[in-house]
């Protein structure tokens, strides 16, 4: 087919408008719509939404000019009056109730005769016109085209979050919302164009619609023009996914009419199975499986579309369309769905204003086509050299070498990952995120109303048993020492009098207790300790913080195991150290705490605050491994000096009651019985007759404070030499050292003395100078309040972005278990660890910031 003679084509796309500063949607289309000249550009239902139109055009590239110019055109007027233009089918950012219809009489009949689905119908589409003159032969290739449409759902997915920032689970939550309508879905078959037009002017006569114009079919032949019509496709960000899907949906339109006038029969599929293949396209997009109508069977999304490519070989190469297909083709399925970018953007820092501005900055690329990953030697590791050489060879990353190799006990690991390819990676990654979902492993933001997925990358870290053997006698020695430290803190507070520690860095830590005055003669306190390391080069690890309160991260650290040993079976594993053993190792340890009164059949208990604790998954998961009831304060009371746990008609003695949740929260309480916990407990525990693991008031030795004396803690109760280095700290207390930190404040890292999760953190190098002056005022006020430490420079670890495995800065939490033993407590550290993920340009791993985690495979 000659230039002259291919069918022209035409496209509609809506676009959102979002206010420049807030990134929410704004009702100011019409505004907007008075400085764009032309009836290119057009109101919709609703006020946020503009559509454009483009002329029609028989070539791609001209095509692809006109929408070009159009987003151009209109970007640049929004930008002149505060607003950002985004193409998505969704955006994540909006509140309904300050969304309106635009105020014509065909609108606002529209929302009075569909009311929810009119409010909610803040989505947007992309429509594809390819010119059918003939009405008969437009409705038989409509028909015939139904059974495909699947795959262009699948290549636009762009709305996997509703508009109050809720991931929906799905890759085009657009199609759950507008197959509300009641003339959407694929058309009712039909033989000719009057049969066709018979269904729409029933349609009428209902009063389900007011007009043709109603009919919202995926596929249609048009009811103003002499084309046929795609419309099951979201707003695609990315104009190349636009001319991918033109083109396409162009060569499949020319070879289902061939097809049709040569009598060959048409590919029929039963209407259920077509809406559940466009359900699947739906929910996985081009991250999983979609439906092979023909068989009827899954197979991975490539398979699908590169089938459907290749199927169509000869009308692309008719219309000259073939070798720009075919890129697009190979990129779009490279990079992913728009759908799998915005998550990877939202969990890179935890923020929606980040998937907004991603859309935003997509839609607004005059890029000529997708961008290019350069990857030639198929390593997926392009992310690596350009940053090691920015940072002149100060970094190190644990798996990849200064020139680009990897590091030798990654070479299998890493080859094999490399192997699998981006796409498959990534489907990978959804399968991970998916057996996540079903078990529940989730972790809760403080001040956020749903439950998250705890990210976990598909590359695992690996801890070489040296690197192991190494770390284990100092992680045994500084939870040794730290225990001698807060039973001393409560008794004679030696470390004072012999001069080791001043009395004010003691009184002044926020985490010091009069309850910890209790459990004075206990054998031990910290029964099971938390330390994060950092690796900062080549074997050399440091300290980063102690968590003797109420560690957590020992469950998911299993679960992580369990998803790469049951889903990512395709990645090689060697021999590694065994996790199942945690919960048992737990248990023991807690029945090793029983205090001397307990009769011989200790009885053990998990104490939780329930499922709005951002570990409850955690919290459950041990509880049913290591066989322990998992209780709340409203199920505890004390009876006769003893704790007991009422369950229905029972009533259980409990000895030792393992406490995940805040002391604050405990104390203050209510039992069973209606009377407050706290003298109770308090009461059982100074008598023997009860152990709380771990100890009240252990917050002390948690101090970001006394973290700086833990050398001299571990050489003066322990009589050793410290085996692992911590990082410099300067007490802001002390009046020098704050004004160092006062003069270096751009170099130094500030932390609150309680502080936790990350929060309250100031990065020197990575803050405003807005950010600086505002810590340095705090400095000024109320200097005890923080210390200061210098920059460690974390290891990177390769971390799958969705292209590649790019540098994302990584910690270590290790576990530590003491028990009594005859001439004191006795350490064992568990042979797992969790490692924690930084999202990308942040050093701050924690989940509540945005941070994830990876399986550690600590060598044999």
């Amino acid at each position: 087919m000659s230039a002259e003679v291919r069918r022209k084509i035409g496209v509609e796309e809506e676009f959102h408008l979002i206010d420049a500063v807030t990134r929410r949607l704004t009702p100011r289309a019409s505004e907007l719509l008075d400085r764009l000249a032309g009836a290119a550009y057009v109101a919709e239902l609703q006020r946020c939404v503009i559509e454009t139109n483009s002329a029609v055009h028989t070539d791609l590239t001209a095509l692809r000019a006109d929408l070009v110019t159009h987003r151009r055109i209109m970007r640049t007027a929004a930008a002149e009056i505060g607003l950002g233009v985004v193409a998505a089918g969704a955006v994540p950012l909006a509140v309904p109730a300050e969304m309106e219809v635009t105020e014509t009489p065909r609108y606002r009949r529209m929302l009075a005769d569909y009311q929810l689905l009119a409010r909610e119908q803040l989505i947007c589409g992309t429509q594809v016109h390819v010119e059918l003159p003939d009405r008969d032969e437009a409705v038989l290739v409509a028909n015939r085209v139904a059974p495909y449409l699947p795959i262009f759902l699948a290549l636009s997915a762009s709305s996997p979050f509703w508009s109050d920032g809720t991931d929906t689970g799905y890759a085009s939550a657009r199609t759950l919302i507008w197959q509300r309508w009641p003339t959407t879905g694929v058309a009712p078959p039909a033989g000719s164009a009057a049969e066709y037009d018979a269904i729409i002017v029933d349609l009428v006569a209902s009063g389900v619609i007011t007009d043709p114009g109603m009919v919202y079919y995926d596929v249609r032949p048009s009811a103003k023009l002499p084309t046929l019509e795609l419309r099951i496709c979201d707003s695609c960000p990315s104009v190349d996914t636009v001319v991918l899907v033109a083109g396409l949906f162009r060569a499949l339109v020319e070879r289902e009419l061939a097809r049709s006038r040569a009598g060959v029969a048409p590919l029929v599929i039963s209407p259920t199975l077509g809406r559940a293949a466009l359900w699947r396209a739906a929910r996985s997009g081009l991250e999983g499986d979609l439906v092979d109508v023909a068989v009827p069977a899954p197979r991975p999304a490539a398979e699908i579309v590169w089938g459907l490519v290749d199927e169509l070989r000869d009308q692309l190469d008719a219309n000259g369309d073939w070798d720009e297909i075919a890129v697009l083709t190979e990129r779009a399925l490279e990079l992913g769905s728009s759908a799998s970018r915005q998550r990877r953007a939202l969990r890179r820092r935890g923020r929606l204003t980040d998937v907004v501005d991603l859309l935003t900055e997509e839609t607004a690329s005059l890029e000529t086509s997708l961008p290019k990953v350069n990857d030639p030697d198929r390593t997926l590791l392009h992310g690596y050299v350009p940053i090691v050489v920015e940072r002149n060879d100060t970094g190190y990353d644990e798996a990849v070498q200064p020139d680009g190799r990897p590091r030798p006990e990654y070479v299998e690991v890493l080859t094999g990952a490399a192997g699998l390819g981006s796409a498959a990676l990534r489907q990978l990654q959804v399968a991970i995120e998916h057996e996540q979902s079903v078990q529940g492993m989730t972790f809760r933001v403080s001040g956020e109303g749903r439950a998250q997925l705890f990210p976990m990358d598909v590359l695992p870290r690996i801890i070489t048993a040296q690197q192991w053997e190494a770390l284990v006698p100092g992680l045994e020695q500084r939870a040794l020492a730290l225990d001698a430290f807060i039973a001393d803190v409560y008794s004679e507070r030696a470390v004072v009098r012999d001069g080791i520690m001043p009395e004010e860095v003691i009184d002044r830590a926020p985490g010091l207790r009069d309850s910890g005055r209790c459990a004075a003669n206990s054998a031990v306190r910290a029964h099971i300790c938390g330390v994060d390391l950092v690796c900062s080069g080549d074997g050399r690890w440091l300290v980063l913080e102690d968590n003797l309160r109420v560690p957590s991260g020992i469950g998911y650290a299993m679960a992580n195991r369990a998803l790469m040993t049951d889903v990512a079976v395709d990645i090689p594993m060697p021999p590694v150290r065994d996790v199942s053993g945690m919960p048992d190792m737990i248990r023991d340890t807690l029945l090793a705490a029983a205090p001397p009164a307990a009769p011989d059949d200790v009885c053990v208990a998990m104490l939780s605050s329930g499922w709005e604790d951002s570990a409850w998954f955690e919290h459950k998961m041990l509880a049913e491994r290591a066989k322990l009831p998992l209780v709340r304060t409203q199920d505890l009371a004390v009876v006769d000096g003893v704790l007991h746990l009422h369950n229905g008609s029972r009533s259980d003695r409990i000895d030792v009651l393992y406490v995940r949740m805040q002391e604050d929260m405990l104390l203050s309480s209510i039992g069973r019985d209606g009377k407050p916990l706290r003298a109770g407990l308090l009461d059982a525990v100074r008598h023997g007759r009860l152990t709380i693991a771990n100890a009240l008031g252990n917050g002390v030795g948690d101090d970001k404070a006394v973290y700086a004396y833990v050398p001299q803690l571990i050489s003066y109760y322990l009589g050793q030499v410290p085996l692992l280095e911590q990082v410099r700290t300067y007490l802001c207390a002390e009046r020098d050292q704050r004004d160092y930190v006062l003069e270096r404040l751009d170099q130094l890292v500030v932390k609150p003395v309680d502080g936790f999760g990350g929060y309250g953190i100031t990065i020197g190098p990575e803050s405003s100078e807005a950010e600086l002056n505002a810590r340095r005022l705090e400095l000024l006020a109320q200097p005890e309040r923080f210390i200061a430490q210098d920059v460690v420079a974390l290891s990177t670890h390769p971390t799958f972005d969705g292209t590649g495995f790019h540098p994302h800065h990584v910690d270590l939490r290790a576990f530590v278990h003491l028990r009594p033993g005859p001439a004191g407590p006795t350490a064992r550290v568990a042979q797992a660890a969790l490692t924690r993920v930084a999202p990308a340009g942040s050093m701050i791993v924690n989940s509540s910031k945005g941070g994830g985690g990876k399986d550690t495979w600590i060598l044999e």
